[in-house]
């Protein structure tokens, strides 16, 4: 585990998942990485896969 001090209020967070502050709530701006982006999914990937799925089974439908 390691330590990560609060920008805003200063106070140590030992949690390494953790995107808010323990005690003040705030953002503790970290990057999120590729496997925080798999795990919590932006709105505009999920219409980006759901545009896709309609687009692919269109297309399976037309060419039965």
């Amino acid at each position: 585990m390691s330590e990560y001090i609060c920008p805003h209020c200063g106070k140590p967070t030992y949690d390494d998942e953790s995107l808010l502050c323990l005690y003040c709530g705030e953002n503790l701006k970290r990057s999120i990485g590729f496997m925080g982006k798999i795990k919590y999914p932006t709105p505009r990937i999920i219409i980006v896969i759901a545009v896709i799925a309609v687009l692919l089974s269109f297309i399976l439908l037309m060419s039965c």
